[in-house]
């Protein structure tokens, strides 16, 4: 059972909006003015019994909805806030979350909406709590870099995913997610590690998809001396390297049916023989898999084992893409903004309202990596202490294709294109595609196959054009 205050200055409106309320099942309270909230508030905090959301008007005399919002932050941290806006514009949306709104509301209120918002806010003060208790060690969940404190988003199915992590952490169960690259699989993977009673032991990260299948098993599995040319020494493989911790397996939907094949093993007994020898090892560890392509889908045109399939999809657990989610897109980028400033010792304030926009407005194939690699180019580039959208990368700006990269020579957007000299088409390509290139290749670490991969092209292609483009210059210092 939640506990919610509603704000407005028109007592008809608050009263109705509080009744809706009501008959969703939770408890309600009434205020018509910023200042009488921040009372009630006061007086249900110091009497053990808070409310766990507020959701407020943000037209409003004397205290602001937005003041209101700020003080909320400042001084009950553990309260989410809901707007309650008449235009709901991408700009006003900006600075609601600027503010510390979680969400928002268009009038007329809808019941529906209402009850959906209501639900979500829920979670995430949930969250918050969890989070909260963490911090102040009082919580099975641990705080720092690499805990639930650092993943940042308030999207339902987010919350969803918290909430699986929370109760698989400390049991031994194989966690399988799945979403595309970039999504945040390895950091959540890394979440479950320090959040279980295996924290202190080692967590290791395998990448199947950059590690040649000729050399994945021994990296797994270890081999011995001579096993193969240029084997000169023994080697401890990953499995061994995790014993006691756990090991995450990312794009696992890479590996090979024979490796597949040893993987199932491993999975059944804890156990494997190193490349040249036929002498078992067994090992102690907690599985977490990835994969960024459907496996059911994998499944059925016979190229990922179905025993396997069924053997690691113990617990599923799916990363929306940033594109379906992109409310998370302003806290995330105030997250970035602060650590990559502090990387690059530079002082930023974030980004212009326009900017903003533009962000707001993007797909975001790379996802939450491509974000990251978007705002640390803008500050890089950035010479003002706000960045504009000039320090955006042009994929962006030309939200609604590449007309005007392909008809405008670069440096001359700004002009009329009757003044421009009409190129020929196969050199007017070129400038996009050298920038898509380069996207591409931030977007996924200058990871080459993956590159090749989402551009959907042959890796020779892609090699050749890194060479023509003059990108493996850019590659060396990246």
């Amino acid at each position: 059972m939640g506990r919610i205050l509603v704000v407005d200055q028109d007592v008809v409106v608050v009263e109705a909006l509080a009744q809706q309320v009501r008959d969703l099942g939770y408890e309600v309270e009434a205020r018509t003015s910023g200042e009488a909230a921040l009372v009630i508030l006061h007086e249900a905090a110091t009497a053990k019994s808070p409310f766990q959301v507020v959701i407020t008007d943000l037209a409003m005399p004397g205290l602001s909805g937005q003041a209101l919002i700020h003080r909320i932050a400042e001084d009950h941290s553990d309260v989410v806030v809901v707007a309650v806006t008449s235009f709901g514009t991408i700009e006003e949306a900006v600075a609601i979350m600027h503010a510390g709104a979680i969400d928002y509301l268009t009038k007329p209120v809808q019941k529906r909406n209402l009850e959906c918002t209501i639900e979500r806010a829920l979670r995430r003060q949930a969250l918050q709590c969890v989070q909260s208790n963490s911090r102040s060690g009082t919580a099975g969940l641990s705080s720092g870099s690499s805990g639930l404190d650092s993943v940042i988003s308030g999207d339902p199915r987010m919350q969803d995913v918290y909430s699986t992590i929370v109760a698989v952490a400390d049991s031994p169960t194989t966690v399988l997610m799945t979403g595309e690259s970039g999504t945040g699989k390895s950091l959540l993977a890394r979440c479950i590690h320090t959040n279980s009673d295996r924290k202190d032991a080692p967590f290791v990260e395998v990448s199947c998809g950059s590690i040649p299948e000729t050399l994945l098993e021994s990296e797994l599995f270890g081999h011995v001396k001579g096993a193969f040319t240029g084997a000169h020494a023994d080697k401890v493989g990953r499995f061994c390297a995790a014993d006691g911790g756990t090991i995450f397996l990312d794009e696992i939907n890479s590996a090979s049916p024979g490796m597949q094949l040893k993987l199932l093993r491993v999975l059944q007994e804890r156990q494997f023989e190193p490349v040249g020898t036929s002498e078992s090892v067994s090992v102690d560890v907690r599985i977490v898999l990835a994969s960024n392509q459907p496996l059911e889908q994998l499944v059925a045109e016979g190229t990922f084992r179905q025993d396997l399939y069924y053997r690691i999809n113990v617990v599923s657990v799916e990363l929306p893409p940033l594109r379906d989610r992109l409310a998370d897109v302003v806290p995330l980028v105030e997250h970035f903004v602060q650590e990559k400033a502090t990387m690059l010792k530079r002082q930023v304030l974030g980004f212009t309202d326009d900017a903003m926009e533009l962000l707001l407005k993007y797909n975001y194939p790379g996802n939450v990596r491509e974000l990251a690699n978007i705002v640390e180019r803008a500050i890089v580039l950035s010479e003002d202490r706000r960045i504009s959208a000039r320090s955006l990368p042009p994929a962006i700006k030309e939200q609604n294709g590449l007309l005007s990269a392909m008809v405008l020579p670069q440096g001359l957007e700004g002009e009329q294109a009757a003044d421009q000299e009409v190129k020929p088409l196969r050199i007017a390509l070129e400038g996009p595609e050298r920038q898509i290139i380069r996207q591409a290749l931030e977007t996924n670490d200058w990871n080459r196959q993956q590159t090749a991969d989402q551009l959907q092209i042959n890796r020779t292609t892609l090699y050749k054009k890194i060479r023509y483009y003059g990108l493996d210059k850019l590659a060396r210092t990246a």
